[in-house]
C-alpha cells in the first residue's frame, strides 16, 4: 500500500496557482547571507574532517568503530552536496564567482564534477514531472503502465533489475557518483564547459587520491573513503527518490505540464528528525526549492513555515516514506504512481 498525501483542510488553503502569486511568499526568503554561508561552510568542513580522521584511527582499535563512524562523516558528505548544489542555483552566496569556486571544489569532496552537474540539474527543474522530456541525465528512469506492458520482456527486466532497492540504493548510486560522473560519453558534444568540468575534477581527484594515498596509505584509504562514498551515494539517491517519487506525485504531458503544478505536485515535504534535516539541508522541504531555488538551505524552513498555502503538499515523514519505496511505475489512467503489479491487471475499457 503507498503513502497518501498528509493535507490541509481545503478552507485553509487560498487559490494561489501561479508563480505571480507565490512571488510574496517566496520573495522575502531569496538571497544569501554571507557570513551564515561561511559559517555553515567551515563548521561543516571542520567536522567532516575530525570524523574522517577518527575513522582512520580508529583502524587500529576495530574496523567496526571505524564502520561506525562512516554513518555520521558519509551524512557531513550529503551536507556538503548541498552546499555544492546550492552554489549550482547561485544561491548559497550572492556572488557568482564565490558560488562556482566553492562548488567546484567541493566537488571534490562530493566525486560530482560541478559545472557538469549544475547544468544537468538546471534541466531536471526545467522539466521535473513532464513525461514527454523525461531521459535527463541523473534522474531516475520512470515508465508508465502502458510503456512497461508494451517492452520487451529484457527491457522488463532491467527495469524491475534497475528500480530494485538493494541496486538503485546500493551499488547502483555508488556507479553514479564514483564512476558514471568520471565519464563524458553521455554528454553532448557542444557542452564543453561541462565537459572540461568532468575532466579537471577527474585529475584534481587523481592527485587528492594519490597524496592521501601517500599521507595515510592506499590500503587504508581505501577501507575509509568506501563505506563513506556507499552510504553518502546511497542516501543522496534516497533522498531524491523520496523528492518526486511516491504515489500521489505528478506527471503530465507537453503542453498540460505547468512548473507551479509541477512543484507544488510533484515534490514533496520529506519531514525528517531535525538532526537529519540538519544533515540534509533541508532539501526534505524540496516543494519550495522547486518553486524557488534561489532561496538557501537555511530559510526554506523558515519560508515553508511563515506561508500556509506552502504547507498544502504530499508530507510524509522518515517512518512513512518507506512505502515509497513500492512505487515504481506511473499509471496515466489513475493518475499515481504504482507498483509492478498493476502491470499485471487488465486496461481499462472507458
Amino acid at each position: 500500500m503507498l503513502l497518501k498525501v498528509k493535507s490541509l483542510p481545503p478552507q485553509a488553503v487560498s487559490p494561489a496557482k501561479t508563480l505571480r502569486d507565490y512571488e510574496p511568499m517566496l520573495a522575502p526568503y531569496r538571497g544569501a547571507s554571507f557570513w551564515y554561508s561561511v559559517f555553515q561552510l567551515v563548521s561543516t568542513l571542520a567536522l567532516f574532517v575530525i570524523s574522517w580522521t577518527a575513522m582512520y584511527l580508529c583502524l587500529s582499535i576495530s574496523y567496526w568503530v571505524t564502520l561506525a563512524l562512516a554513518v555520521p562523516t558519509s551524512l557531513l558528505v550529503v551536507r556538503l552536496f548541498i552546499f555544492q548544489h546550492d552554489c549550482g542555483h547561485r544561491s548559497f552566496f550572492n556572488s557568482k564567482k564565490a558560488n562556482d569556486v566553492v562548488g567546484w571544489g567541493l566537488g571534490l569532496l562530493t566525486f560530482t564534477p560541478y559545472h557538469c552537474w549544475r547544468r544537468e540539474h538546471a534541466a531536471h527543474h526545467a522539466c521535473s514531472g513532464d513525461l514527454d522530456r523525461r531521459g535527463r541525465s541523473g534522474e531516475i528512469v520512470t515508465m508508465t503502465v502502458d510503456e512497461y506492458r508494451n517492452a520487451g520482456w529484457k527491457d522488463r527486466l532491467f527495469y524491475r533489475l534497475y528500480r530494485h532497492p538493494l541496486l538503485l540504493f546500493g551499488i547502483g548510486s555508488l556507479i553514479q557518483f564514483v564512476i558514471r560522473q568520471r565519464c563524458t560519453y553521455q554528454l553532448p558534444k557542444t557542452w564543453k564547459k561541462e565537459r572540461r568540468s568532468v575532466h579537471w575534477t577527474n585529475a584534481c581527484l587523481l592527485m587528492l587520491i594519490l597524496f592521501m594515498s601517500w599521507l595515510v596509505g592506499p590500503w587504508e584509504l581505501l577501507v575509509v573513503e568506501l563505506p563513506v562514498m556507499l552510504l553518502a551515494s546511497a542516501t543522496g539517491v534516497w533522498l531524491f527518490y523520496m523528492q518526486h517519487q511516491y504515489e500521489d506525485a505528478f506527471w503530465e504531458r507537453g503542453e498540460d505540464w505547468d512548473y507551479v503544478e509541477a512543484a507544488m505536485a510533484g515534490s514533496s515535504y520529506y519531514r525528517l528528525p531535525k538532526i537529519l534535516q540538519w544533515f540534509t539541508g533541508s532539501i526534505g522541504l524540496h516543494h519550495i526549492h522547486h518553486l524557488d531555488f534561489r532561496i538557501p538551505n537555511y530559510r526554506l524552513q523558515s519560508c515553508h513555515d511563515a506561508n500556509v498555502e506552502l504547507q498544502q503538499v504530499n508530507e510524509f515523514s522518515l517512518l512513512e516514506s518507506f512505502s515509497c519505496v513500492h512505487a515504481r511505475l506511473w499509471d496515466e489512467e489513475q493518475r499515481k504512481m504504482v507498483g509492478f503489479a498493476a502491470a499485471k491487471r487488465p486496461r481499462s475499457t472507458n
